[in-house]
């Protein structure tokens, strides 16, 4: 299993477009992506601005047909001006998961 987790900061005043952006990319994996096993969407209590995406993927080639989705690049034509700095992306093999 491949994962990814994904932090984002959105510029003050973006939060909520960041949001639906975001939400936007997870209704295409719900509806389009089988390899794609989870994808989480979380936004930080404390600091609002900051969303995290934990992926899980069947295998690398799952990954690739998500990350090369128009889905995918819809979100990032709409984040890029939006985000406060880099994405820090982590890209893992998966060692361990609860069932």
């Amino acid at each position: 299993m491949i994962t990814i987790t994904a932090i984002l900061h959105a510029k003050p005043g973006a939060e909520a477009e960041l949001q639906a952006a975001l939400l936007a990319v997870a209704a295409h994996v719900q509806a389009a992506e089988p390899g794609t096993i989870d994808f989480f969407v979380s936004r930080d209590a404390e600091t609002p601005a900051v969303f995290t995406t934990y992926e899980r993927f069947r295998d690398r080639d799952a990954m690739e047909t998500h990350n090369g989705s128009t889905a995918v690049a819809a979100f990032f034509a709409t984040a890029k001006p939006i985000l406060d700095g880099p994405v820090t992306l982590h890209i893992c093999d998966e060692i361990s998961a609860k069932r």
